[in-house]
């Protein structure tokens, strides 16, 4: 997947997706994490997604947590029915930019790799995990 571009922004304002097989189990795994963590509190994701973003902001408004629950699953439930998609809208590739970003810090949290050095000690499975989204996010960040 190195050297090549995974997002293409066409004419017709659509995004391509040029993801393969392999990719696209990634991907379709990381929505279904999502979408399960935030459906299940005894999913590991469970606490960072329902946990506030900066704590100082909003972990006494409800309201706003409620907001960015609503946010997430909503997103990642887009992003899951049109994970075998050629081509996203932007509301689409939006949904799928945001999931793919929150399943991101759930990994990092969850896992301990809150510095280069965690990152780089931790298994190769998950660095590639871990790699291979950070790809997929700022190559799709790039459409837009």
């Amino acid at each position: 997947m190195a050297g090549s571009k995974l997002f293409v922004r066409r004419r017709d304002g659509r995004i391509e997706v040029r993801i393969n097989d392999y990719g696209r189990s990634i991907v379709r795994g990381s929505f279904s994490s999502v979408l399960a963590a935030e459906r299940d509190p005894d999913h590991e994701w469970h606490v960072v997604l329902s946990g506030p973003i900066d704590p100082s902001l909003d972990h006494d408004n409800p309201i706003a947590m409620l907001t960015r629950q609503n946010e997430t699953s909503t997103n990642a439930e887009l992003a899951g029915l049109t994970v075998d998609e050629q081509f996203l809208t932007d509301a689409e590739a939006w949904a799928w930019l945001t999931t793919l970003q929150v399943a991101l810090r759930s990994t990092v949290q969850t896992k301990g790799l809150l510095s280069d050095e965690q990152l780089a000690s931790c298994d190769e499975e998950l660095l590639t995990y871990v790699q291979t989204l950070q790809q997929f996010l700022f190559q799709l960040a790039d459409c837009f």
